[in-house]
Formats: structure tokens, sequence, C-alpha cells
């Protein structure tokens, strides 16, 4: 049987390692994320739209586009173009269940206009999107406009997945924030969040002789 000791010294092993998983959340961002320039906002892969909020995943997008233009670090590109960071966004259901849509062309877009106050976004998707998970991973999907009942999480997320490679969203994302309402307009505060994490991943270089 263990004694006393024993059980002191094992809750002070456990109660070290969340303290240093908790550290972890702020170690620096990887170097590619601090050289990146573009970057590719997407919607969430299988994210549905509420029924009543057809397009609350796509006006996310533009938030978080329009926020970025703003910040000037990182310039939003079109799907099919290359970019160094893929950003996915996904807007939390404010409740674990609601009814859905999902398939059809609602999140589809041929051309972009977005006036901000950093000057008028416009573009248009260059060809064929290449598939950002691996369509051989997972079952093939109804993509037939339906309705359904959706179980998911209540907070809006926001994950940085590198660019540049085959299937981005297939690895582990680099940031990940998730709050209520972090891609509402106008403050999107969950590009805040990224924008202070890029700042404090370069301050240690700043110090650098």
């Amino acid at each position: 049987m263990p004694t006393r000791l024993s059980w002191f010294l094992l809750l002070t092993v456990l109660l070290t390692s969340t303290v240093n998983a908790k550290d972890k959340k702020k170690t620096s961002l990887p170097e590619l994320v601090l050289r990146a320039r573009t970057v590719l906002v997407v919607i969430r892969p299988g994210a549905a739209e509420p029924v009543d909020q057809p397009t609350a995943n796509a006006t996310a997008r533009e938030n978080v586009e329009k926020a970025l233009m703003e910040w000037g670090r990182l310039q939003p590109v079109m799907d099919g173009e290359e970019a160094d960071l893929v950003i996915a966004v996904r807007t939390g259901a404010g409740r674990m269940a609601r009814p859905t849509m999902k398939g059809g062309p609602i999140d589809t877009r041929p051309t972009v206009v977005q006036p901000t106050d950093a000057g008028i976004r416009i573009g248009g998707q260059h060809g064929n999107a290449p598939p950002l998970t691996d369509p051989g991973m997972s079952r093939p999907r109804d993509s037939s406009p339906h309705i359904g009942n959706e179980v998911g999480p209540s907070e809006d997320s926001l994950e940085v997945y590198l660019g540049n490679i085959q299937y981005p969203l297939d690895s582990s994302p680099v940031w990940r924030y998730v709050a209520k309402d972090c891609l509402r307009a106008p403050a999107v505060s969950a590009i805040e969040q990224f924008r202070k994490s890029v700042a404090e991943s370069e301050k240690p270089q700043q110090k650098k002789p």
C-alpha cells in the first residue's frame, strides 16, 4: 500500500505536469507562422449552417478576412491560390443541438468584394480549389441540400494551420482559439488574440543582438 508520502509525491508530479501543460500554451509560434504573408480563410469542413442563420459561417469567414486586412500583416487569398497559412473557422451553436442545413451552394462564392478601412478587396476563385483534407480518409458526403440536427460545440472556433502542403487541415493546428462570439464583428476577438500571440512570439527575436 502506498504511504502518505508516496501519495504526496504523486500529487506533486501531477500538479507539475498541469502547470507545464499550461505553460506550453504560451510557447512561441513556429518560425513559418511568423514569416507567413498570405492566408486562406475557409469554413471548417463539415460545419453546418443553422437554419435560423443560414450564412453564419460565411459571415464569420468574411469577418475574419476583414480583420486580417485591417491588421495588414497577412494578405487573404482566394480558393485555388497558394497560401502560407490556412485558417479554418466555425461558428458555435450557442447550445448543444440546433437544426442545421448542409449541402448546396450556400457557402460558395465565385467573387468577393469586401470594403474595409484598409481598402477594397476584390477577387475570384482561381479554378477548382484543391481539397483541404484527404478525400480518401473520410466517407463520401451528401452534397445535396438537406436539413439535419447538429450536435456540436457551443462556442466559435478559429484554427491556424501551415499552408503550402497537401491536405493542410489533416495536420494539427499550430494555434487555436475557442470562445463565445470570437468571430463576430467588429471586434473579431479571435484575430485580436492571434495578433497578440504573434507579437509575444516575436519578442524573444527582437531581444537578440
